[in-house]
């Protein structure tokens, strides 16, 4: 039985809360809330479920005290004041909080690492994407002989995903001419980064740069959703492709190309959300990856069915509770976990 924090309640953390109560394995021992409106409140009401026994709190103090084997650490971006004060603590951390290796983050990342190393803990970062996706393209690797390139390609129509916060730092709703435009989607799409050394990690091969092209498409009429209106003339097509390079050859490649509404300029055909996930070598693999409700599935509005998209994001870093508790302390991916890697197969001519 591994004793679990659930910390956040937002979308993923309350799909994240519903596993963790439904597995036998684990036990929800505290959950952290960052809205005062929330603190106080059984759990289960808030992941609209029964009651399970446990409140939500925004006393941190109170919740390291439970020593729980691990946190399920659900925010939008991680903290890296949050993530020290846990993993020095020496409790474990799972994330989708945009995160993979955290190499992009500088001197915060030395202060995790020291946390790890502080607290005899470790900290593993995942998703669907970047994340479980790439397990997923490691594992087909594992069909070949050879590998010449790994690739990773997602698209979907975003239009009904309501997230401004996520989406503005990758470029969406900015002027197309805007001059602060260029580089906002290698910016704002920078965890894929740390998944295309993850990745070559996990092959074995030391790459010689990671680099990001990127592209943008304007909405040719105002495109009202939600919770936000983008203009005329203003991006609501994002797109880049995250590669890593062996000289003049890309090894791994990871890309995005989201989109949103019908106007846009030029026009993106995304004939489906999901991900295709190519293996070029000996043999050549590819599968897609879709995600469809089941028969006995309730939804009726959008937002329900937008509960699928939170579901495959919080799953792997629950799944992946016990593997990081039994893991070495540091920053850990899943090319450090317990599992058969293509390693090896790599053409080098």
């Amino acid at each position: 039985m591994r004793r679990v924090v659930q910390w956040t309640t937002g979308n993923v953390g309350r799909e994240s809360l519903k596993a963790i109560v439904a597995n036998p394995g684990l036990e929800l021992v505290g959950c952290y809330a960052w809205s005062p409106s929330k603190v106080g409140l059984d759990v289960g009401e808030l992941a609209g479920i029964e009651p399970v026994g446990v409140v939500a709190t925004d006393d941190v103090a109170a919740l390291l005290a439970l020593r729980p084997d691990c946190v399920v650490y659900n925010p939008m971006w991680p903290n890296a004041d949050e993530l020290v004060g846990i993993l020095a603590a020496g409790i474990n951390v799972v994330s989708t909080a945009a995160f993979i290796t955290g190499a992009r983050l500088g001197a915060d990342r030395d202060r995790i690492v020291a946390a790890c190393e502080t607290g005899g803990s470790s900290m593993l970062g995942t998703g669907i994407s970047p994340g479980f996706a790439e397990l997923f393209a490691l594992t087909a690797a594992g069909l070949c002989s050879r590998i010449d390139k790994v690739s990773v390609h997602e698209t979907a129509d975003t239009t009904f995903y309501d997230s401004p916060d996520t989406e503005r730092p990758a470029g969406f709703g900015r002027p197309i001419d805007d001059p602060e435009l260029a580089g906002m989607a290698t910016a704002g799409t920078a965890v894929f980064g740390e998944a295309v050394a993850m990745v070559a990690d996990a092959l074995g091969v030391e790459l010689d740069e990671i680099l990001c092209e990127e592209e943008y498409a304007q909405t040719t009429e105002d495109l009202e959703m939600a919770s936000w209106t983008i203009p005329a003339g203003h991006v609501a097509g994002v797109a880049a492709s995250w590669q890593g390079r062996v000289g003049d050859r890309t090894l791994v490649e990871l890309s995005v190309r989201w989109k949103k509404g019908t106007t846009l300029d030029p026009d993106w055909v995304i004939e489906r959300d999901g991900h295709v996930i190519e293996i070029q070598g000996l043999p050549t693999v590819t599968t897609t990856l879709e995600f469809m409700p089941p028969p006995d599935f309730a939804g009726e509005t959008l937002e329900d069915f937008m509960t699928i998209g939170h579901i495959i994001t919080a799953m792997p870093a629950v799944n992946a509770i016990s593997a990081v508790v039994a893991a070495s302390p540091g920053i850990v991916t899943y090319a450090d976990l317990d599992m058969p890697l293509p390693r090896g197969w790599v053409s080098t001519t």
